[in-house]
């Protein structure tokens, strides 16, 4: 990860961080610093990930898949080998 001193927002990224930014308020009228919205958003993505890994023990494969995201996505590989070639 490179460290940068500016963040640059899109209008996407923008759009993120306010949704954010609801979920993590305590109320209508809270609005929480930009800094505890990325600090909540990085825990939330650890702990399912360590979640999700811990998971793995007890669920099969499928019911694994169905709580993949788009930047959180475990993938299983499956190798067939033929014994007769």
């Amino acid at each position: 990860m490179s460290r940068r001193t500016s963040l640059k927002l899109s209008d996407e990224r923008e759009h993120q961080l306010e949704k954010a930014s609801e979920i993590v308020a305590n109320g209508p009228e809270d609005d929480p610093p930009m800094s505890v919205v990325i600090d909540a958003a990085l825990a939330h993505l650890i702990e399912s990930e360590e979640n999700i890994r811990d998971a793995r023990d007890k669920l099969d494969p499928a019911t694994i898949q169905q709580f993949n995201t788009d930047v959180l996505g475990l993938r299983y590989r499956t190798r067939v080998e033929s014994r007769w070639r």
